[in-house]
């Protein structure tokens, strides 16, 4: 909360603690496509990487990596010691998608969040989901 503020949850949106195991995504007979975890501390990269479920968050992606579906991670601290380095790795070799928070500015961005939207853009193409959050690569000037 101290880097983001207070967040803000859309009425309706159904919150589980990260503390229970009572939640249907820590299950492998639950059916979900993806799970992405925005950000991800080298902590818990760390704790995925060595099969310590001490969470919710870090059962599900147990889960995730054993059924063989999409796992993304996003890591957000650099510069990476050894530890950290070799625990993304591991991450890798077992079948998660990392995109590090690295933004990319060769669009120009003229705001921070135009920043922002780089990386998130990047989650959702690997998600396979549409969106015009960034222009693409040699993407022609659309005519309005």
């Amino acid at each position: 909360m101290t880097e983001v503020g207070k967040l803000a949850i859309p009425e309706g949106f159904q919150v589980h603690g990260d503390d229970s195991m009572q939640v249907p995504f820590v299950s492998g007979s639950a059916r979900f496509d993806a799970m992405t975890i925005v950000p991800c501390s080298m902590g818990m990269i760390g704790r995925i990487a060595h099969g310590y479920s001490d969470s919710a968050i870090a059962r599900a992606a147990d889960v995730f990596l054993k059924e063989k579906r999409r796992l993304i991670v996003v890591p957000r601290e650099t510069p990476w010691n050894l530890i950290q380095a070799r625990n993304v790795v591991t991450l890798l070799e077992a079948g998660a998608d990392v995109i590090p928070a690295i933004p990319s500015f060769y669009h120009r961005p003229e705001s921070v969040l135009d920043v922002i939207d780089t990386v998130v853009a990047r989650v959702l193409d690997h998600l396979g989901l549409e969106h015009a959050l960034v222009k693409r690569w040699m993407e022609p000037k659309s005519f309005l």
